[in-house]
């Protein structure tokens, strides 16, 4: 009885909260600018939390603890590049972004290339976001909270109908949050549910599983991962680990890029901060976190490996046995309250960046260009409403696909995030390009990655074909713009949304993120503890 009744404490605690904040701030009558983008007043920390756990869903949690149990720490090449990439988008691509005041990145690729690029990139956004992430976010959410609960067992149903009945609630709550409180009650709550991740999933898990794993002494456990395991704890990975070490300078890379400097769901807290210093802030803080990636989002699957062996049905089931196994009663309710806040801070995140897509660059330029504010938040609530049944109703069949589904999904991605990364980049190094190169590009792109990595059969990692497509398409781009350029060199759109000082301590933030990652790595190699 305890577990639910600490789970409803903490959940209900954070939504209390996140409607407080809320309410307090908002004003008579809600503005678009309001709804979509809290009213451009994001700060620091508020940018920072909502990046992390829009970001750190069960996808990683599960996934990548999966990884770790049936691999290594080589996919925490994923969390680290993602420091290096943060970086570059605060002291790059931020202040580009706030400059021209764009609220969608489709904004921007209009201004660079016309609004033919514009809805082609916005459909494949709507399209990722409500086929290859809405449906896995509930679906992972589901199989974690489902095994923490036992609910196949509470309830006396199948593990299909158990999925289905976590998928239910999740999805009902974090549409209610995406629909009802727009960006700001996200951000919110997002602060609320940070803390907890960070005391519960950084510390709690680790410890209390090291602890077990060494009869009461976390060191101790620690000792038998070093010398029972040491293969397992290293992260320079070769051709036949899941992310070979040479990745991290192709693939990963790029698609990383695109996640953190491009992707409408994750960018959009960056795009309401209220000044650019606030920005760079949240974005580097944001990054420095990312360097405590490994640490719960590896070293737990390697934790299961190491307290139940090889043999388990799976590796996505590790994670929420370990939590199971090790925790107390009281702080496995608190924890699963942390993980639920986590999966809907990652669904309401996504449904929000869908519905604003969709009510700023589809309804309001296509259907009703005269629309008001009023409108446009109402047929955003709505278009939200209706994904997030979709993807409910989606997501339990999710359990008839193939094993291993966070590199499914990696694969999958690649499809259409590394073709519109590759077009933005041409965009913000180029004047000359035109608006059809681009489009090029792109078909060129998803046509070429298509057949070599699901019809033709080419011994090249996907995330290496991801890299030498992305040389290839921007070589094409750019020799398409040198022979038909368009009339007039791109000037980029200038505004006085919010304030362009940057962060007096951007430069040294970022200095030392990059030094946390070359130490990381050196101490996850054969030239550190996996000696």
């Amino acid at each position: 009885m305890i577990v639910p009744l600490s789970f409803a404490l903490v959940t209900g605690l954070v939504a209390i909260g996140s409607w407080y904040k809320v309410k307090q701030k908002s004003k008579k009558g809600e503005s678009a600018e309001s709804y979509f983008l809290a009213g451009r007043g994001l700060t620091g920390v508020l940018i920072a939390s909502s990046l992390m756990l829009t970001n750190l869903s069960t996808e990683q949690l599960v996934g990548l603890n999966a990884q770790g149990y049936t691999a290594n720490m080589t996919p925490m090449a994923w969390e680290i590049c993602a420091a290096i990439t943060l970086v570059i988008v605060a002291l790059y691509m931020l202040p580009k972004y706030l400059g021209g005041g764009f609220t969608t990145i489709p904004e921007f690729i209009e201004d660079r290339y016309g609004k033919s690029t514009m809805y082609f990139c916005t459909c494949l956004f709507l399209i990722g976001y409500v086929l290859n992430l809405l449906p896995p976010i509930l679906y992972t959410g589901s199989v974690a909270l489902g095994g923490i609960f036992d609910i196949s067992a509470t309830f006396g149903v199948s593990y299909w109908g158990g999925i289905w009945i976590m998928v239910v609630g999740i999805g009902l709550v974090g549409a209610a949050y995406a629909v009802f409180g727009g960006l700001k009650a996200i951000a919110y709550s997002d602060t609320f549910n940070g803390v907890g991740l960070l005391i519960g999933g950084v510390i709690i898990i680790p410890w209390f599983g090291l602890s077990a794993l060494g009869d009461g002494s976390a060191l101790d456990g620690w000792r038998v991962l070093m010398t029972e395991h040491p293969e397992k704890l290293n992260a320079i990975g070769g051709a036949e680990d899941p992310v070979p070490f040479s990745t991290l300078f192709t693939g990963i890379l790029i698609l990383n890029l695109f996640y953190w400097g491009t992707n409408q769901s994750i960018i959009q807290r960056a795009l309401g901060a209220k000044n650019l210093a606030e920005g760079q802030k949240g974005v580097l803080w944001a990054g420095m976190l990312k360097l405590a990636g490994p640490f719960f989002l590896l070293i737990p699957g390697i934790i299961a490996y190491a307290m139940f062996g090889p043999d388990l049905p799976n590796g996505e089931v590790a994670y929420p046995m370990l939590v199971r196994e090790v925790l107390p009663h009281a702080l496995v309710g608190f924890f699963a309250a942390v993980l639920f806040g986590a999966v809907l801070s990652s669904f309401n995140s996504v449904l929000h960046s869908t519905s604003t897509l969709f009510t700023l660059n589809v309804y309001k330029p296509l259907i009703n260009k005269q629309a008001s504010d009023e409108d446009l938040v109402r047929v955003g609530k709505r278009f939200a409403a209706t994904v997030g049944l979709f993807a409910i109703f989606v997501a339990p069949f999710i359990y008839y696909a193939p094993e291993g589904f966070f590199q499914y999904f990696q694969t999958i991605n690649s499809f259409y995030m590394a073709p519109m990364f590759t077009i933005i980049v041409v965009g913000l190094i180029t004047r000359r390009v035109p608006g059809k190169a681009a489009n090029i590009g792109i078909v060129v792109f998803m046509t070429a990655y298509a057949l070599t990595s699901f019809v033709f059969s080419v011994d090249i990692h996907f995330l290496h074909l991801t890299g030498v497509l992305f040389v290839a398409v921007a070589v094409l781009m750019m020799v398409i713009g040198k022979f038909y350029p368009q009339d007039h060199d791109y000037q980029p759109r200038q505004t006085k949304q919010v304030q362009l000082e940057p962060w007096k301590h951007a430069k040294t933030m970022a200095a030392v993120i990059c030094a946390g990652t070359v130490l990381l790595y050196l101490i996850f190699s054969p030239w550190g503890i996996a000696a």
